[in-house]
Protein backbone atom coordinates (compact mmCIF):
# COMPACT_ATOMS: atom_id res chain seq x y z
CA UNK A 1 0.00 0.00 0.00
CA UNK A 2 1.32 3.42 -0.94
CA UNK A 3 2.30 5.80 1.84
CA UNK A 4 2.34 9.59 1.82
CA UNK A 5 5.85 10.42 2.98
CA UNK A 6 7.21 13.79 4.07
CA UNK A 7 11.01 14.17 4.08
CA UNK A 8 12.71 16.50 6.55
CA UNK A 9 16.35 17.46 5.92
CA UNK A 10 18.95 20.22 5.90
CA UNK A 11 18.81 21.27 2.25
CA UNK A 12 22.28 22.77 1.79
CA UNK A 13 24.30 20.64 4.22
CA UNK A 14 27.50 19.68 2.39
CA UNK A 15 28.90 17.43 5.13
CA UNK A 16 27.95 14.36 3.10
CA UNK A 17 29.72 11.86 0.86
CA UNK A 18 30.03 13.11 -2.72
CA UNK A 19 27.70 11.37 -5.12
CA UNK A 20 29.01 10.23 -8.51
CA UNK A 21 28.82 12.97 -11.10
CA UNK A 22 27.58 15.62 -8.64
CA UNK A 23 30.03 18.40 -7.84
CA UNK A 24 29.54 20.01 -4.44
CA UNK A 25 27.06 17.35 -3.23
CA UNK A 26 24.41 18.51 -0.75
CA UNK A 27 21.80 16.64 1.25
CA UNK A 28 19.25 17.77 -1.35
CA UNK A 29 21.04 15.54 -3.89
CA UNK A 30 20.32 12.52 -1.68
CA UNK A 31 16.67 13.61 -1.56
CA UNK A 32 16.61 13.61 -5.37
CA UNK A 33 17.76 9.97 -5.33
CA UNK A 34 15.10 9.13 -2.77
CA UNK A 35 12.42 10.90 -4.78
CA UNK A 36 13.40 8.99 -7.93
CA UNK A 37 13.14 5.73 -5.99
CA UNK A 38 9.67 6.73 -4.83
CA UNK A 39 8.68 7.32 -8.44
CA UNK A 40 9.10 3.59 -9.08
CA UNK A 41 6.87 2.66 -6.11
CA UNK A 42 3.34 3.59 -5.11
CA UNK A 43 4.62 5.78 -2.25
CA UNK A 44 3.94 9.52 -2.58
CA UNK A 45 6.69 12.06 -1.90
CA UNK A 46 5.31 15.02 0.09
CA UNK A 47 8.44 17.18 0.54
CA UNK A 48 9.16 20.27 -1.50
CA UNK A 49 10.37 19.69 -5.05
CA UNK A 50 13.88 20.74 -5.99
CA UNK A 51 12.48 23.49 -8.21
CA UNK A 52 10.17 24.78 -5.50
CA UNK A 53 11.99 27.76 -4.04
CA UNK A 54 10.76 28.62 -0.55
CA UNK A 55 13.68 30.89 0.28
CA UNK A 56 11.88 34.11 -0.72
CA UNK A 57 8.85 33.39 1.44
CA UNK A 58 8.39 34.62 4.98
CA UNK A 59 8.59 32.03 7.74
CA UNK A 60 4.84 32.03 8.35
CA UNK A 61 4.16 31.22 4.70
CA UNK A 62 6.79 28.49 4.60
CA UNK A 63 5.32 27.05 7.79
CA UNK A 64 1.88 27.01 6.23
CA UNK A 65 3.07 25.33 3.02
CA UNK A 66 5.11 22.70 4.80
CA UNK A 67 2.39 22.23 7.41
CA UNK A 68 -0.07 21.43 4.64
CA UNK A 69 2.25 18.76 3.30
CA UNK A 70 2.95 17.21 6.69
CA UNK A 71 -0.76 17.23 7.56
CA UNK A 72 -1.46 15.28 4.38
CA UNK A 73 1.30 12.74 5.10
CA UNK A 74 1.25 9.60 7.23
CA UNK A 75 4.99 9.16 7.58
CA UNK A 76 8.01 11.41 8.05
CA UNK A 77 11.58 10.51 7.11
CA UNK A 78 14.30 12.62 8.71
CA UNK A 79 17.68 12.59 6.96
CA UNK A 80 20.42 12.69 9.60
CA UNK A 81 23.50 14.55 8.35
CA UNK A 82 26.61 15.77 10.09
CA UNK A 83 25.83 19.46 9.54
CA UNK A 84 22.07 19.36 10.10
CA UNK A 85 22.18 21.51 13.23
CA UNK A 86 23.00 25.21 13.25
CA UNK A 87 24.25 27.17 16.25
CA UNK A 88 21.03 29.18 16.60
CA UNK A 89 18.18 28.01 18.92
CA UNK A 90 16.50 24.78 17.87
CA UNK A 91 13.04 26.32 17.94
CA UNK A 92 14.21 28.64 15.13
CA UNK A 93 15.25 25.77 12.84
CA UNK A 94 13.01 23.88 10.44
CA UNK A 95 13.80 20.22 11.16
CA UNK A 96 12.65 20.29 14.82
CA UNK A 97 9.48 22.12 13.79
CA UNK A 98 8.77 19.55 11.07
CA UNK A 99 9.37 16.64 13.44
CA UNK A 100 7.12 18.19 16.07
CA UNK A 101 4.35 18.81 13.56
CA UNK A 102 4.69 15.22 12.34
CA UNK A 103 4.31 13.78 15.83
CA UNK A 104 1.34 15.87 16.91
CA UNK A 105 -2.28 15.11 16.11
CA UNK A 106 -3.70 17.98 14.08
CA UNK A 107 -7.13 19.27 13.04
CA UNK A 108 -7.73 21.34 9.90
CA UNK A 109 -10.97 22.22 8.16
CA UNK A 110 -12.85 19.46 9.95
CA UNK A 111 -10.18 16.87 9.13
CA UNK A 112 -7.91 15.13 11.61
CA UNK A 113 -4.42 13.74 11.24
CA UNK A 114 -2.71 11.19 13.47
CA UNK A 115 0.86 11.00 14.70
CA UNK A 116 3.07 10.05 11.76
CA UNK A 117 5.17 6.94 11.50
CA UNK A 118 8.82 8.02 11.63
CA UNK A 119 12.22 7.00 10.27
CA UNK A 120 15.68 8.51 10.70
CA UNK A 121 17.97 7.75 7.76
CA UNK A 122 21.67 8.35 8.49
CA UNK A 123 23.66 9.81 5.59
CA UNK A 124 27.40 9.13 5.21
CA UNK A 125 29.73 12.04 5.92
CA UNK A 126 32.38 13.31 3.48
CA UNK A 127 34.59 10.31 4.37
CA UNK A 128 31.78 7.83 3.73
CA UNK A 129 31.35 7.14 7.45
CA UNK A 130 28.27 7.28 9.67
CA UNK A 131 30.28 6.94 12.89
CA UNK A 132 29.61 10.60 13.71
CA UNK A 133 26.27 9.22 14.90
CA UNK A 134 26.46 5.40 14.88
CA UNK A 135 29.57 4.21 16.71
CA UNK A 136 30.31 0.46 16.76
CA UNK A 137 30.71 -1.17 20.15
CA UNK A 138 32.20 -4.57 19.26
CA UNK A 139 32.73 -5.57 22.87
CA UNK A 140 28.96 -5.66 23.31
CA UNK A 141 28.08 -6.46 19.68
CA UNK A 142 26.06 -3.27 19.67
CA UNK A 143 26.01 0.26 18.30
CA UNK A 144 26.19 3.44 20.35
CA UNK A 145 23.92 6.24 19.15
CA UNK A 146 25.51 9.68 19.57
CA UNK A 147 22.18 11.35 20.25
CA UNK A 148 23.93 14.48 21.54
CA UNK A 149 24.50 15.57 17.92
CA UNK A 150 20.77 15.50 17.20
CA UNK A 151 18.03 18.01 17.81
CA UNK A 152 16.49 17.28 21.20
CA UNK A 153 13.13 16.25 19.75
CA UNK A 154 14.89 13.59 17.67
CA UNK A 155 17.11 12.29 20.46
CA UNK A 156 14.28 12.13 22.97
CA UNK A 157 12.17 10.03 20.61
CA UNK A 158 14.88 7.39 20.58
CA UNK A 159 15.42 4.91 23.43
CA UNK A 160 11.90 5.87 24.48
CA UNK A 161 10.14 2.50 24.62
CA UNK A 162 8.32 2.19 27.93
CA UNK A 163 9.44 -1.39 28.61
CA UNK A 164 12.42 -2.17 26.37
CA UNK A 165 14.36 -5.42 26.22
CA UNK A 166 17.81 -4.71 27.68
CA UNK A 167 20.96 -6.49 28.84
CA UNK A 168 24.00 -5.29 30.78
CA UNK A 169 27.41 -5.14 29.10
CA UNK A 170 30.65 -3.64 30.43
CA UNK A 171 28.80 -1.36 32.80
CA UNK A 172 26.36 -0.17 30.13
CA UNK A 173 22.81 -1.08 29.19
CA UNK A 174 22.30 -2.49 25.70
CA UNK A 175 18.85 -2.25 24.11
CA UNK A 176 17.42 -4.69 21.59
CA UNK A 177 14.36 -4.81 19.38
CA UNK A 178 12.51 -1.70 18.26
CA UNK A 179 13.43 0.49 21.23
CA UNK A 180 13.15 3.79 19.29
CA UNK A 181 9.91 5.34 18.14
CA UNK A 182 11.99 7.04 15.44
CA UNK A 183 13.63 3.96 13.96
CA UNK A 184 17.19 4.47 12.70
CA UNK A 185 18.59 3.02 9.46
CA UNK A 186 21.72 3.66 7.42
CA UNK A 187 21.29 5.29 4.00
CA UNK A 188 22.66 2.36 2.00
CA UNK A 189 20.44 -0.13 3.80
CA UNK A 190 17.38 2.06 3.39
CA UNK A 191 17.83 2.90 -0.27
CA UNK A 192 18.35 -0.79 -1.12
CA UNK A 193 15.04 -1.84 0.46
CA UNK A 194 12.79 1.17 1.02
CA UNK A 195 9.60 -0.84 1.51
CA UNK A 196 11.15 -2.98 4.27
CA UNK A 197 12.04 -0.02 6.45
CA UNK A 198 8.86 1.89 5.76
CA UNK A 199 6.91 -1.12 6.98
CA UNK A 200 9.10 -1.38 10.08
CA UNK A 201 8.21 2.23 10.87
CA UNK A 202 4.52 1.46 10.45
CA UNK A 203 4.78 -1.61 12.69
CA UNK A 204 6.23 0.67 15.37
CA UNK A 205 3.50 3.24 14.69
CA UNK A 206 0.80 0.62 15.23
CA UNK A 207 2.30 0.05 18.69
CA UNK A 208 2.96 3.73 19.43
CA UNK A 209 1.27 3.52 22.83
CA UNK A 210 4.34 1.54 23.92
CA UNK A 211 6.51 4.64 23.56
CA UNK A 212 6.87 7.91 25.45
CA UNK A 213 6.67 10.51 22.70
CA UNK A 214 8.07 14.01 22.91
CA UNK A 215 5.91 16.01 20.52
CA UNK A 216 7.03 19.59 21.08
CA UNK A 217 10.31 21.38 20.39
Amino acid sequence: MGRKVFVSYKYADRHVLSLPGIFDTRVRDYVDILQSKFDSTDHIFKGEDDGEDLSSLVDSTIGSKLGDKIFDSTMTIVLISKGMRESRPEEDQWIPWEVSYSLREQSRDGKNSKTNAMLAVVLPDIFGSDEYFLQPNPGCTSTTYMTNILFRILGENMFNMKAPATRPCNGNIVHSGYFNYIHVVRWNDFISDINKYIEIAYDIWRNRDNYLLRKFV
